[in-house]
């Protein structure tokens, strides 16, 4: 072989060998970015499965929720100084037309969403999700048990939120039927008594076209369960915030709205789970209140005559028996406590029987007349005077049988 060939030899194995690592430090680079997109593929996957699951809840959540808003913001809107039959008939229609397991599903929707609204019991609900196990064994333990959910971390916050928001509710609606039967009293004897005391014309068709609204079924404004979606998902937009902790057990309905708000966090409530959100937002006390209610106002309308009357029934058996079947609902009963007895010395006085006159009462069942009450004032002198007795108009001869209706002793207020 030659000198050129030799040379030439060697250039050629030089240049494979160079080709070689060339191609093996390729291979391997390109190895490295393969091993590295792997990398960050798991990582993004890993980041993705811890990550909260958003909040789930179906529509008709959301459209049961819609519809107490709009009725029970409504229904507070109501005052009394109706200037025209038409006025208060128009207002008796808004008030009629609402069927009660609306309300009472309504009632317990709307709460649901305000314990949404509290980021401690949204946090401490969210613990139970970090996996799937113990998301699947936590729903599933809530559904078998709706009150295991006033057990989680934060649910004394959220019980606060919900009893407080809806504690402001059922004040303003009581405002507003102080106000309307109030003005049932005041019309009797103001400038609008010459047709306020005129018994109401077509009194059946009225009555009849009342019973029609509260059969049909109410429908959400679009507004509203657009806001509440949002507030839902994002656990903010209604602007409440929690005045109190409220420690179990809880009224039913709140303890149902408990458990309805974790399902949500849980992914429990969406739209594939409607069986599951539609048991929960069955209440019983207060669907029967409502019923009754209803049932209450039409006595009272078939019992009216003139349009003070129909005034009384809009606002003892709409306005305030939504306010009252909605504090018996989502607040604690009342507490009684009796002090120990005081012994105190008796004065041997003669006592004074003095007629003075009653103010209309606000209690849920007082009477719809005013009664003169008799009062014991003692006194010093050894004589008694005569007492003065004055009747109660609702037993009166002539005397309506709404008047009759309403002649019981008011019912304390709750």
């Amino acid at each position: 072989m030659t000198l050129f060939s030799s040379r030439r030899a060697s250039a050629l194995a030089a240049l494979l060998i160079a080709a070689t690592l060339s191609s093996c430090a390729s291979n391997k680079a390109a190895e490295e970015a393969e091993a590295q997109r792997i990398a960050a593929e798991l990582a993004a996957a890993a980041a993705l499965a811890a990550r909260p699951k958003p909040i789930a809840l179906n529509d008709s959540v959301i459209q049961s929720a819609a519809i107490y808003l709009g009725f029970t913001r409504d229904m507070a809107t109501l005052r009394g100084g109706f200037e025209s039959p038409e006025a208060i008939l128009a207002a008796m229609q808004r008030g009629a037309a609402y069927q009660p397991d609306q309300i009472s599903r309504g009632l317990v929707a709307y709460a649901s969403i305000l314990a949404l609204q509290s980021p401690e019991f949204v946090t401490g609900v969210r613990r139970h999700g970090m996996d799937r196990e113990t998301r699947n064994q936590t729903v599933a333990r809530i559904v078998a048990d709706p009150t295991y959910a006033s057990t989680l971390a934060g649910a004394d916050s959220a019980a606060g939120l919900i009893m407080g928001v809806l504690d402001a509710d059922i004040a303003a609606l009581r405002f507003a039927a102080d106000s309307i039967e109030n003005d049932a009293y005041a019309i009797q004897a103001d400038g609008r008594a010459s047709w306020a005391r005129r018994p109401v014309p077509d009194r059946d068709a009225r009555i009849q076209g009342v019973k029609d609204l509260s059969a049909l079924r109410m429908v959400a404004n679009a507004e509203d369960a657009a806001r509440l979606s949002a507030a839902a998902y994002s656990g903010s937009g209604l602007g409440v915030s929690t005045a109190r902790l409220r420690q179990p057990p809880y009224p039913p309905a709140v303890s149902s709205a408990l458990a309805l708000a974790a399902l949500a966090v849980l992914d429990g409530a969406g739209e594939n789970a409607v069986s599951n959100t539609d048991a929960l937002q069955y209440d019983l006390g207060s669907q029967d209140c409502l019923a009754s209610s209803k049932l209450n106002l039409f006595q009272c309308l078939a019992a009216s005559r003139p349009s003070y009357e129909v005034e009384f029934c809009l606002g003892r058996h709409i306005v305030r028996d939504l306010a009252t079947c909605a504090s018996g609902a989502s607040q604690p009963a009342a507490r009684i406590t009796v002090d120990a007895p005081v012994q105190t010395r008796v004065e041997s006085r003669t006592p004074v029987i003095r007629a003075e006159p009653l103010q209309p009462s606000t209690a849920p069942g007082s009477s719809a007349i005013p009664e003169t009450p008799a009062t014991v004032t003692p006194v010093t002198t050894v004589t008694p005077a005569a007492p003065s007795i004055t009747p109660n108009p609702a037993l009166a001869p002539g005397a309506s049988q709404t008047q009759r209706l309403n002649a019981a002793p008011p019912a304390p207020n709750r």
